[in-house]
């Protein structure tokens, strides 16, 4: 990845090429926190008729809190039940979702989506959840992987200060979601705390030569996509499930040509695994990569049955991993989009995979 200097919106938008509190399963019993210094903001429940004038943008907390997507641990490479100790820790940092829009999310480790965490079937994890003294609010982890109340949710509750720990048993294959699981869940997981579990299978994964790791979430702010200044989250467009943004690791365009980070680059004749963690709260994503297809799909995280073959585009629902493969036989841009296209053209949700190479005529010819 690389990271080119930001421009504005209209510029970024023609080059890119897309134009102009109940108490559920799994969630804890406690109230959700109010904020006990000045990091959190307070949610506003605004009437979607009634407009908004926007703060000025606030300074940067960090640069950004969009996750690295090659940033993966490596493929399991033991064939004996290992122990791992894990550590994560949550907070709240005011980050830009594009140039001259800054919102405060909630991560863990600072980064959206969280680390993957990758072990093995029958390894055993001790885990720690730090919740740092300066931070707002309170925090937890349901981990989809764990045979436990909630997750682990209900265990591992830490306020600002406090830190929680649990012991589990990884007992069955597959890449599972995580995600905070506080009561006003869909609140924090919108706003960015969700992240992988992989549990590979004793047998491991096929070979691929690279595999990325991309989050899809939504955004509920009080202002419209674009719109410089600091966007509040609102409440009441989350339960009418209508989000401002839809995004890939927290940026809007981040992994694009002109996107703060820049394109990923592989080489032509990569095999790629992509992992897609959908954290949603509400929406299902239509997976697809513009240009190629998924040559092997893991539907919903199941990397133990057969993969799908050639899938042009798949369903990944909220809560939900999925994995799939793809071969690279040509040079060019992948775009990886949500195929309900609205969301790519006017909510942020687009990355590009820059295949680098020679031409292959035979295959794909733009100049016959």
């Amino acid at each position: 990845m690389r990271t080119t200097p930001h421009s504005n919106r209209r510029t970024f938008l023609k080059a890119a090429g897309v134009g102009g509190v109940a108490l559920l399963a799994g969630c804890v019993a406690a109230p959700a926190q109010e904020p006990e210094n000045g990091n959190s903001d307070q949610p506003t429940q605004t009437p979607s008729n009634q407009p908004v004038e926007l703060e000025p943008p606030r300074e940067l907390e960090i640069d950004s809190v969009a996750a690295d997507p090659t940033g993966i641990p490596p493929p399991v490479d033991w064939d004996e039940p290992r122990h791992h100790e894990i550590e994560l820790f949550t907070t709240e940092r005011i980050a830009e979702v594009e140039p001259g829009v800054t919102f405060q999310y909630m991560t863990f480790n600072d980064q959206i989506p969280g680390p993957m965490i990758r072990v093995r079937r029958g390894d055993t994890v001790h885990f720690t959840l730090e919740n740092p003294e300066d931070q707002g609010m309170l925090h937890n982890i349901d981990f989809h992987a764990v045979y436990g109340p909630g997750g682990a949710a209900v265990h591992t509750n830490v306020l600002p200060g406090e830190t929680a720990e649990v012991e589990f048993k990884a007992m069955y294959p597959g890449v599972h979601i995580y995600h905070c699981a506080v009561p006003d869940m869909d609140y924090h997981i919108s706003a960015g705390m969700f992240g992988a579990i992989l549990v590979e299978p004793e047998d491991g994964l096929p070979e691929v030569d690279r595999e990325l790791y991309f989050g899809q979430h939504e955004l509920y702010t009080n202002g419209s996509a674009g719109e410089e200044g600091h966007h509040s989250f609102d409440m009441q467009s989350m339960f009418d499930e209508d989000p401002t943004y839809v995004l890939l690791n927290a940026e809007a365009y981040g992994f694009t040509e002109n996107g703060k980070q820049g394109p990923v680059i592989v080489e032509k004749g990569d095999r790629i695994r992509v992992f897609l963690a959908n954290g949603g709260p509400n929406l299902t994503s239509a997976w697809h990569p513009i240009g190629n297809v998924w040559t092997n799909l893991y539907r919903d995280g199941d990397l133990v049955s057969a993969p799908s073959r050639y899938v042009e585009t798949t369903p990944v629902a909220p809560g939900t991993v999925a994995a799939a493969e793809m071969d690279t036989p040509v040079p060019g841009p992948i775009k990886l989009v949500d195929h309900a296209l609205s969301r790519v053209r006017a909510k942020g949700l687009l990355a590009v995979i820059q295949v680098e190479g020679e031409e292959e005529p035979d295959i794909y010819n733009p100049n016959p």
